[in-house]
Order: C-alpha cells, then structure tokens, then sequence
C-alpha cells in the first residue's frame, strides 16, 4: 500500500492537473462512466464541526474509494487548515486498500478545479472583471485557477471581514492586476464573472445586483442550509452544476428547488457541456450559474492522478499491510 503526503500532493499535482483530472471526471459522469454514492455529511456536536464521507466509483479512470473528513471552524486558531480530510483509494479489481492520500490540498485545487472548468466552459470569452466573494483559504486557490481561464484585467474582492481581503491583493499583485476591496454591491455591478466561496447561511448577493451576462461560480454550499446567494437569481439564469441529485439537497440550488423556482430539468450537468450535448451559453446577455457543490469523484480523480504522479517520481512510501 501507498502513502502520498500533504507535501508531496502539492509538489507532484499541479493546477492544470487539477482542471484536466476534473473536467475528465465531470465528463465521465454525465455520460454514466462515473458515479458518486450517497454522501454522508453530519455535524459532530463537538468542536463546531462537520464530519463526513464522499465515495463514488469512475469506471473510465478506474477509481474507486472515499475521501473521509471535514470542517473543523476552530482549527485556525491552532494553526491548523480548518478543511481537513484524507483520501481512501482501493483496487477496483480486488477491493484491496492501494492507498492513502493526504486530501487538504487536493480539497482545495480540485474545489478551484471546478469552478475554473465551469469559467473555461461557461464565461464569456470576453470577460475582464473577476469578482471574488470570500477571503478564506480557498479564495486563493480559486483566484490563481480562474485567472488561467479569461484575460482578467481587474479583481475585485468582498470578505465578512475585511482584513482577509490581504490575501487576494497579495495574489494580485503577484500576477501584476489591481485589486480593489468593494462592497457587494458594486461587485455585482462590476463583474463579469464572481466566484462565491464562503461559508455563509444567507444570501450574499441579491438578484437585482448581477448585471446580463454575468457568470457565477458558487463553490462554497455544500450542506444544507448553506447559502451565498438569491435564490431569486435562478429566475433569470441558466443553472449548470457538478451534480443534479447533490445540487438539490446540499448545494445552492437547494433553495431556489425548495421554493419551487427551479426543478431537475432546469438543471444541466457540466459534463453534459464537456461532453458537447449541451451548448452551455446561448448569448452574450445570458446569467449562468454553476453550482459546485463537491462531489467525491473530483476526489478520487485527483488523488489518483497525485498516486501516479508520486510513483513516477519514486516519492509515494510503501508499507506492508
């Protein structure tokens, strides 16, 4: 059996890793090569946090196991990645244990992976002002992968706490775009494309405010009850999402279905645009939301892209069960 660390995840899969691992894996899905299993996903009634299981199997990849772990909010304080998790892989042939993979990172750029592949497929090709709501560790990863997919040539940025904001303009700066700290409002107004990554119960952006043509990328509802945006944006947008059945339960769609807004034929799979049997944008003027709620296999993808990786480059441990 393989261990491939935390640290060797990040020195072996790289962002465009990430996009080809995940735009392959939504694919395999929407044409039935690929299936998630039912999650499992409760609060612990301990240190605030949110305990889980994402498992599924991909029959193209030849990817079979589980990511195990959650959110724990105080681990910040103690120096620690609140997103914590790690990756399962079993032989698809035998169901013998391959390996463990470490799933922080791999969280973090196959979450940023998404959102980027829906940029890739969803934006206009015109699009310049990225906007960013949320500041938390993920807002990085989401930041660095989408501007590989337009030619940006503004950020703008909105965070609850305003101080979290120093880490999109320090990527700003890096990549050489001003960055500009603004209230939601105005980024509604302004951007051409917002990535929404936060752990918010209400809607953070109302439906008034995002102007024609708008792509929006929800990456941070993935349980019930979270929401970061109007649900009253589905009226006038066309809903695409990782997947329908998850979309509905734990995702941002899961609002605009309670309300009766939207049901699963107004809903279309990424992989379907991927695939080419759906068109995805029909105009310059179209909303398009993509509701990126998680799912397992963009997990399994992932890890088992970083399990080659590291065996190729003799940095997986080996051990004896």
């Amino acid at each position: 059996m393989y261990i491939v660390s935390e640290a060797v995840c990040e020195e072996v899969f790289s962002r465009a890793d990430a996009f080809s691992a995940v735009e392959s894996v939504f694919a395999a899905m929407a044409s039935g090569e690929a299936r998630n299993f039912p999650v499992i996903r409760e609060q612990l009634g301990y240190q605030d946090a949110i305990y889980g299981f994402k498992s599924g199997f991909d029959r193209a990849g030849l990817s079979l196991g589980l990511k195990s772990g959650g959110y724990w909010p105080n681990n910040a304080a103690k120096g620690l990645t609140n997103h914590q998790s790690t990756v399962f892989l079993f032989d698809p042939d035998t169901g013998k244990l391959d390996a463990l993979v470490g799933g922080n990172y791999l969280t973090a750029i196959r979450t940023a992976a998404a959102s980027s592949v829906s940029i890739a497929h969803l934006a206009r090709k015109d699009a310049s002002v990225l906007g960013m709501v949320g500041a938390g560790h993920q807002s990085t990863f989401q930041l660095r992968a989408a501007l590989e997919q337009r030619s940006f040539e503004k950020i703008l940025g909105w965070n609850l706490h305003p101080q979290g904001l120093d880490r999109l303009a320090a990527v700003s700066a890096e990549v050489g775009l001003p960055f500009e700290a603004v209230e939601r409002e105005q980024l509604a107004a302004d951007a051409d494309v917002i990535i929404t990554i936060t752990s918010a119960h209400e809607a953070l952006l109302l439906s008034d405010w995002i102007k024609p043509g708008t792509h929006i990328a929800c990456m941070g509802t993935d349980t019930a009850g979270k929401q970061e945006i109007d649900a009253r944006i589905f009226n006038r947008a066309t809903a695409f999402t990782d997947e329908i059945a998850q979309a509905i339960t734990i995702g941002e769609t899961q609002h605009a279905f309670a309300e009766g807004i939207i049901n699963e034929t107004g809903i279309t799979a990424i992989g379907d645009v991927i695939n080419g049997t759906h068109p995805g944008r029909g105009s310059a003027d179209e909303v398009t939301i993509f509701d990126g709620t998680g799912v397992g296999l963009q997990d399994l993808a992932a890890a088992s892209a970083s399990l080659r990786a590291a065996i190729e480059q003799d940095k997986a441990a080996s051990i004896e069960l």
